[in-house]
């Protein structure tokens, strides 16, 4: 990842605080603030599809994070401090999660769509699309994931042996 081409021109990346069963950010994160890069991380918005991407100061901010329900580490709602991505510059570069992923781009995600409409509003901003890729363990690639006009590809998907 670290020496992907598109990650090392990007300045303003957003990546998410992976879960037990995701391909672990840790030590991306760390890099992008040893690099001098810009960290946004998810904060989702309970009963919506609504998810915004809020900037971390550095990879020790992560430890004052509230835990939610579904166990994520998120800034809180009343942490209004932090820059929105798409209120500031918007970003390069995003850094995806998901549980299946297919060699068209598409992938499954946790069911609630906070992605794709976070990728639709990229699309409004005069930055437009940042590029995607998909974090993915090499189990995690299918045939093929069911996809809905509301899903967008992702540009690429790394995982082992790819």
């Amino acid at each position: 990842v670290i020496a992907h081409p598109k990650y090392q021109e990007s300045k303003r990346i957003a990546i998410f605080l992976s879960m037990p069963d995701e391909v672990q950010t840790e030590e991306i994160i760390k890099d992008i603030f040893k690099q001098g890069k810009e960290c946004f991380i998810p904060r989702y918005k309970p009963q919506s599809n609504h998810m915004d991407m809020l900037k971390l100061s550095s990879a020790e901010d992560i430890s004052s994070l509230a835990l939610t329900s579904w166990n994520i580490l998120q800034p809180s709602d009343d942490d209004t401090a932090r820059e929105e991505a798409l209120a500031g510059g918007g970003l390069d570069l995003i850094f995806m999660p998901g549980l299946g992923f297919d060699k068209k781009g598409n992938r499954l995600g946790r069911g609630k769509g906070y992605y794709d409409t976070y990728l639709e509003r990229c699309m409004k901003h005069p930055r437009g699309k940042p590029y995607t890729i998909a974090l993915a363990f090499r189990e995690q690639i299918c045939e093929s994931v069911p996809v809905t006009e509301n899903d967008v590809p992702i540009d690429e998907i790394l995982y082992e042996d790819s």
